[in-house]
């Protein structure tokens, strides 16, 4: 598996998200990330359908799902559609960001392994800040003054991969729950 430790990354990016995509690669690629670029790319004919974004989405979905890689940077237009086709494979766990925060969060606390963006909505150097904190950050990690925050998480993540939903519905839509943290609002003392 190409993972995030030895700064391998897969991107793909229909032609609407092509200009950010290419913005984030170069700033990586200065960083010493080795980038697998299966999408759109600056010789790719338009004609492609192949280069859809549902269909970029689906094929990066499908590299994390047979664990070929650990994570996934994906651009579209709004990030909206790359993301649901990523969704659809299964063990991905796709988010859509716009701030650094959001890409923090997506990690930490949802353990997002697709995150996408989108071109028509984030700026350049707000790209490659996103693609900064998603890749240096993972589940827990800042919030561990936080009690519980990674078991409660890592919890959700678990019964996420275990949902069935003939079972869910079997069982009144309630989850199978596969355990419980309790969580609270906390603050960080300073």
């Amino acid at each position: 598996m190409k993972k995030i430790c030895n700064k391998e990354i897969l991107v793909g990016a229909d032609f609407a998200g092509f200009p950010l995509k290419e913005v984030v690669v170069k700033h990586l690629e200065k960083k010493g990330w080795k980038v697998t670029d299966i999408g759109v790319k600056a010789d790719s004919d338009p004609n492609n359908t192949d280069l859809m974004f549902h269909r970029v989405g689906l094929h990066a979905g499908a590299l994390i799902s047979e664990g070929e890689f650990e994570r996934a940077l994906l651009f579209c237009g709004t990030g909206m559609g790359i993301h649901i086709a990523a969704s659809k494979c299964p063990h991905v766990h796709a988010g859509v960001v716009e701030s650094v925060p959001a890409a923090l969060r997506a990690v930490t606390g949802n353990g997002v392994n697709a995150l996408a963006m989108g071109a028509f909505y984030v700026a350049p150097q707000m790209g490659c800040e996103i693609a900064d904190a998603y890749l240096n950050a993972e589940l827990g990690s800042g919030y561990e003054w936080w009690t519980n925050f990674y078991e409660f998480h890592k919890l959700a993540i678990d019964e996420l991969e275990a949902f069935d939903y003939d079972s869910f519905v079997k069982n009144g839509f309630k989850v199978q729950k596969l355990g419980d943290y309790p969580l609270k609002m906390e603050t960080k003392s300073e």
